[in-house]
């Protein structure tokens, strides 16, 4: 097993210096490789901590803060036991290799290594609800979790332990702060956009965040990765939910026992007549439209029913949706009433107008126009123009 564990860190070594040699034939102007940098020599002599994922991202970040003259910590979240065959061929983030990757760039670089155990809190905060979700009939949205309760929460309360005054990320968000306040923008690469995952960051927690990052297009980032000869700069990056790296979301739910998504059950139209059998809820999610098998349709799901374990689903012009409930929001900054906001209640949405109807903390999202259907446990973003005013979770759709 060490010999397996050194040859494949060896080949990974040669695969990465043949991709750097390939790439060096590229050179930028020194003007260009400075316009690429932020502005960070406020931060000279205060500690940060650096959020390392083993990532090019967070290399990155950490490399711009030491060379501004920051106290830089990096600080490697163990939070998931990885199986082997999990990782192999399909990357991941924060697994053993990760933080084999992120210790070897703080080497690089020169700063302190810290390898943290968040397994509990990752398990308490993010696993347990994620199973929940999936045998209730709720549609889970993992990365904010990690972001809200470990990321941004946690890792704040290990900060405070390590004396730092900030926590850096490498997330595609901007900030920007003046006389009037904090404020969170999209990050400048529309593609890469965090700011959804963002939406339920506390004002508190956000005003110790920073996002060196955020104002690139990711080919900057890697730009940047080269340019301080980082062994990550070429890293291939992981779509899939960091602890279900092969994106087997269905073996992994029943490998934790998440039971209850799995009574078989009735799928019916919303007049209750019954178009099929399904092998368990967590088969389906809401607005899914492929793989139903049903006759007369196309049909879409529009709701999933964790007690009789039903799969209710509706004809496509009756699927769009106007009117979501909202709950556990957090702001940001204050919503002016002349503001014209959006906000989108799915990751892959382009942000809609809307009112904002705010009772009790709680918020009613009206849509000005009917739009595709989303699932309670998603995130709900709001904005104004780019930037992000705040969110919460989508507790309830109106049709």
């Amino acid at each position: 097993m060490i010999l397996y564990e050194n040859s494949k860190i060896a080949l990974k070594l040669v695969f990465l210096w043949q991709i750097d040699s390939v790439c060096s034939m590229t050179e930028y102007s020194a003007d260009y490789i400075q316009s690429l940098k932020p502005d960070l020599s406020y931060l000279k002599g205060v500690r940060v901590v650096a959020a390392m994922s083993g990532g090019v991202d967070s290399s990155v970040v950490a490399a711009l803060l030491k060379e501004a003259g920051a106290d830089v910590l990096g600080v490697f979240l163990n939070v998931w036991e990885y199986r082997r065959e999990e990782v192999t061929g399909h990357g991941s983030c924060c697994s053993l290799d990760d933080a084999y990757d992120a210790r070897r760039v703080c080497d690089q670089i020169g700063i302190p290594f810290y390898n943290m155990d968040m397994r509990e809190n990752f398990r308490r905060d993010v696993i347990d609800p994620f199973i929940a979700d999936y045998e209730s009939g709720r549609t889970p949205n993992p990365c904010e979790r990690c972001n809200r309760f470990v990321k941004f929460g946690a890792l704040l309360d290990a900060a405070d332990k390590l004396e730092a005054e900030y926590v850096a990320t490498g997330h595609y968000v901007q900030r920007m702060d003046d006389e009037t306040g904090l404020h969170i923008y999209k990050g400048n690469d529309d593609k890469k956009d965090q700011s959804y995952f963002l939406a339920t960051t506390s004002k508190e927690q956000a005003k110790r965040i920073l996002f060196p990052v955020g104002h690139l297009q990711k080919d900057g980032t890697r730009i940047l990765a080269q340019h301080y000869d980082l062994m990550t700069a070429h890293k291939h990056e992981s779509q899939d939910i960091c602890f279900i790296p092969a994106g087997d979301r269905i073996a992994f739910l029943k490998r934790e026992g998440a039971e209850a998504g799995f009574r078989a059950g009735d799928i019916v139209d919303r007049e209750g007549h019954i178009l099929g059998r399904h092998e368990g809820i967590a088969h389906y999610t809401l607005g899914q439209r492929k793989g139903l098998g049903l006759p007369d349709g196309p049909w879409h799901v529009v709701e999933l029913d964790g007690v009789t374990a039903r799969v209710v689903v509706a004809p496509p012009e009756d699927a769009l949706i106007q009117e979501v409930s909202v709950e556990g929001v957090a702001w940001l900054r204050d919503m002016q009433n002349s503001e014209k906001v959006t906000a989108k209640v799915r990751y892959q949405m382009k942000p809609a107008a809307c009112q904002l109807q705010v009772n009790n903390g709680d918020v009613a999202i009206v849509f000005s126009k009917p739009q595709k259907p989303t699932a309670p446990g998603q995130v709900a973003a709001f904005y104004v123009g780019d930037e992000l005013l705040g969110g919460g979770i989508v507790s309830e759709i109106v049709r």
